[in-house]
């Protein structure tokens, strides 16, 4: 995989009093949801789709979560 293929890092984090899902590095977010577990919803499926890790933050921008969607295990098949 070369430089320009890399995928990003997918978070769920505060956007006023809602919460946006964002890929890392952007400044925009992808979408924006009322409820934290709808976006964590958007963003899981996100993550496994680019085979990346999604990180979700508290309101506080503490990390609650991270979950590896991609193929850091050499040992798993399939």
């Amino acid at each position: 995989m070369s430089k320009e293929e890399v995928t990003k890092n997918v978070w769920v984090t505060t956007h006023g009093d809602q919460w946006a899902v964002k890929i890392a590095g952007e400044e925009k977010p992808l979408k924006i949801f009322d409820r934290k577990d709808d976006a964590l919803e958007f963003a899981k499926e996100r993550a496994k789709k680019e085979k990346t890790e999604l990180i979700s933050q508290k309101r506080d921008g503490k990390i609650n979560l991270k979950n590896s969607y991609g193929h850091d295990d050499p040992y798993k098949k399939g």
